[in-house]
């Protein structure tokens, strides 16, 4: 294999610097995206080295500027679609409604006028 996941021994990357007391999840939804791949494995539809392929599936560009999650969701989600638990549009509609609902939560209150 000589994808661009297989980038040991690899120049020209500078070292791996590592977080000092790094945590296992910098964020809930990383922990999430674990536990559902960890949980939807479980059922046996596809196993650890097919979870890994759908992982190193994802676009080199993309790969590159992703995070380790980051990975492991985007192979999640190409595991769902392709085994027909869900469709791409439904993934992307769930999407955008999360985006909105975040856009929502982040506008701020507008001026309310005096009475």
């Amino acid at each position: 294999m000589n994808g661009v996941h297989d980038m040991g021994g690899m120049h020209g990357f500078g070292p791996v610097v590592p977080e000092r007391n790094e945590p296992v999840f910098h964020a809930e939804w990383e922990r999430r995206a674990f536990a559902l791949t960890l949980a939807i494995g479980a059922w046996g539809r596809w196993n650890l080295d097919m979870s890994r392929f759908a992982r190193e599936q994802m676009p080199p560009a993309d790969y590159l500027g992703s995070g380790y999650y980051e990975k492991w969701l985007f192979g999640l989600e190409k595991l769902l679609v392709e085994h027909g638990f869900v469709t791409r549009e439904e993934i992307e509609r769930r999407v955008a409604d999360l985006r909105a609902e975040r856009r929502a939560q982040t506008q701020p209150e507008p001026a309310r006028e005096a009475e």
